[in-house]
């Protein structure tokens, strides 16, 4: 695992994890309002920081979860306050707005469903940017579009306060291990200052640069992974058609060059028609359109992305946007149906 400092030798005071006190050293540094008692100063400990999280779906609420579990002191809020009911019951403060949680805390996280989402909670009333200030920091992990989290960059920073992009790869189940991949761009400070979480919750992290990077890396990333779920949805219905057994070439792509673990975890439930959800279809689909969005604007051109994208839209017609992506299949069904019936 990638970080810019070394835990383990950090003192542990108040919270149990390693992290703790390399994150109250790191804001002490950098970030101003990171209080210290005369008491504590006199014993040099540091009172470790109070984060903030927003959002708490099938992403947000196991990543949060997992910082409550590493010891971190915690604020939550989500639209429908009874999502953060479990984390309060783990040891979670909450706070009825974003603006309350930014305002309470020094550092605050995002995990929100859309870009629209994303400015909604960061620029719009009782919004996260209303509560931040010079010494504080936002880490939006939402994926967004590049203009989206310009815009949003652009608010936070007018406040005084540090803004970092850092949308994630990585689903549900990666989640829930704290095996995500952080894919970040912006202030470097607060970047080396939430090393220890990002660690928390994820195995990996990569520094991008300036903002809309980590956002375009991450349109990349999903623009890939639909394309690669798509096709595959197509061979296991033509080796079906074909009269060969599904079952049989999941086991060969899993020992082959083009084996991905999201054939061997998904392909078992596509074929018995089950979606269990870790990554909503719908969100595949918008990254899609938003990946189109990013190569129009550089002319760039992603037919086989395209091409993906109409599929996963008749889906979505469908009903499939809750179930998980891989109900994409669905849509060839579908497709395949109608061709048998002319």
């Amino acid at each position: 695992m990638s970080s810019l400092v070394n835990c383990n030798h950090f003192a542990i005071h108040r919270l149990p994890s390693p992290f703790s006190s390399a994150i109250a050293t790191r804001f002490s540094r950098h970030i101003s309002n990171v209080s210290v008692s005369s008491q504590s100063q006199q014993q040099g400990i540091q009172t470790p920081p109070k984060i903030g999280f927003l959002g708490l779906g099938i992403m947000g609420s196991p990543m949060a979860q997992n910082l409550i579990n590493a010891g971190v002191d915690l604020t939550v809020w989500n639209r429908t306050k009874s999502k953060c009911d479990p984390l309060i019951s783990l040891g979670a403060k909450y706070k009825s707005s974003p603006e309350q949680v930014a305002a309470s805390c020094d550092l605050t996280f995002a995990m929100l469903a859309d870009p629209q989402s994303a400015m909604d909670v960061a620029c719009g009333k009782y919004g996260v940017a209303n509560g931040m200030g010079p010494g504080k920091g936002y880490v939006d992990v939402s994926t967004v579009d590049v203009d989206t989290s310009k815009l949003i960059n652009g608010h936070i920073k007018s406040t005084g306060a540090l803004f970092l992009e850092a949308p994630v790869s990585g689903s549900k189940k990666p989640a829930e291990d704290g095996q995500l991949i952080f894919l970040t761009a912006g202030d470097r400070n607060l970047y080396q200052n939430a090393a220890p979480l990002l660690d928390i919750m994820g195995k990996s992290k990569f520094y991008l640069g300036d903002v809309g990077n980590g956002a375009a890396m991450k349109l990349v990333v999903n623009m890939i992974m639909g394309s690669m779920m798509a096709s595959f949805s197509e061979g296991l219905l033509l080796c079906e058609k074909v009269g060969l057994d599904p079952k049989v070439l999941v086991e060969v792509i899993s020992q082959g060059a083009i084996n991905a673990p999201m054939y061997t975890t998904k392909g078992p439930s596509m074929i018995k028609s089950h979606y269990p959800t870790a990554f909503p279809l719908k969100h595949q689909q918008k990254d899609l359109r938003l990946a189109l969005g990013l190569a129009e604007s550089v002319s760039q051109s992603i037919p086989i992305a395209a091409a993906a994208n109409e599929l996963y839209k008749v889906a979505k017609s469908h009903g499939y946007s809750d179930e998980d992506f891989s109900a994409v299949i669905e849509a060839l069904k579908t497709k395949f149906q109608n061709s048998e019936n002319q």
